[in-house]
């Protein structure tokens, strides 16, 4: 008898070998849908895009600290909103001497405990996008897998790092750093933040290229680990993010 003979035929086709960590990261710069694919296929790990998003977020912070300084840090934002600069005014020495040295603790702390806020925020999003996904277009997300999504999605953050660091290096004057939009990734960057009108600069900002390159990573990921349609994760994203943006113009409107 052959071994042809003996043999059980398989009914099933071998299972495609998952992807490493590192050709994760890789193929979410070169070929985004390979690693949402092997996400979907339950290689879920995430630790290494945090490791790396921690270790470009003290790269700025070193910048900073370096040729900024924490002080010069919230002495612009107070300058750049002159509602709060004009509430320091009004308060006695002593308390604004505290309310200074509160603020630039937290600033540093913020910066220092950056990774772990990141997991937080990270594991709130997953579950607001696993519920849209799911209960609005009938996906089948399962909550790790939407959470090693974000945070391959949030990759080309590091791009906005990266740049601001060189940016802060190049000879950038300390007075003009503005922490909260620090790269010139977006229209808001090239405005400026006292004079401008504050619901412009907040649309002006939230237009920016490296967000819209993440959104649609988010949107094509979140998609895929679902089972949905490309446009289920579009409207979804990109639908959640259109809120926040409305939000933001008219708070600023509202506080301007």
């Amino acid at each position: 008898m052959s071994e042809m003979e003996v043999q059980p035929a398989s009914g099933t086709a071998p299972a495609a070998e998952g992807l490493t960590q590192w050709q994760r990261v890789a193929n979410t710069f070169a070929a985004p849908s390979r690693t949402f694919e092997d996400i979907k296929r339950g290689n879920r790990s995430w630790w290494l895009p945090l490791i790396i998003g921690a270790l470009f977020t003290y790269m700025l912070f070193g910048a900073v600290v370096q040729k900024i300084g924490m002080q010069q840090v919230v002495d612009n934002q107070i300058r750049m909103n002159p509602k709060a600069q004009e509430r320091m005014a009004q308060v006695p020495e002593a308390q604004r001497e505290m309310s200074n040295k509160i603020a630039v603790g937290f600033t540093e702390g913020a910066f220092l405990a950056g990774p772990a806020i990141a997991i937080v925020y990270v594991a709130v999003l997953s579950l607001g996008l696993m519920a849209t996904i799911n209960f609005g277009f009938g996906g089948k997300a399962k909550f790790g897998s939407v959470f090693a999504v974000v945070y391959y999605a949030w990759l080309p953050q590091l791009v906005k790092a990266l740049l601001g660091t060189v940016v802060i290096y190049s000879g950038m004057a300390p007075e003009s750093f503005n922490i909260k939009n620090f790269a010139p990734t977006n229209l808001g960057a090239f405005l400026d933040p006292v004079d401008t009108n504050k619901a412009l600069y907040a649309l002006a900002t939230s237009l920016d290229a490296v967000t819209i390159w993440t959104l649609v990573l988010l949107s094509m990921g979140t998609a895929i680990v679902a089972g949905t349609k490309r446009s289920s994760g579009y409207i979804a994203v990109f639908g959640w993010w259109a809120i926040f943006v409305l939000i933001s113009v008219g708070w600023a409107a509202a506080m301007g």
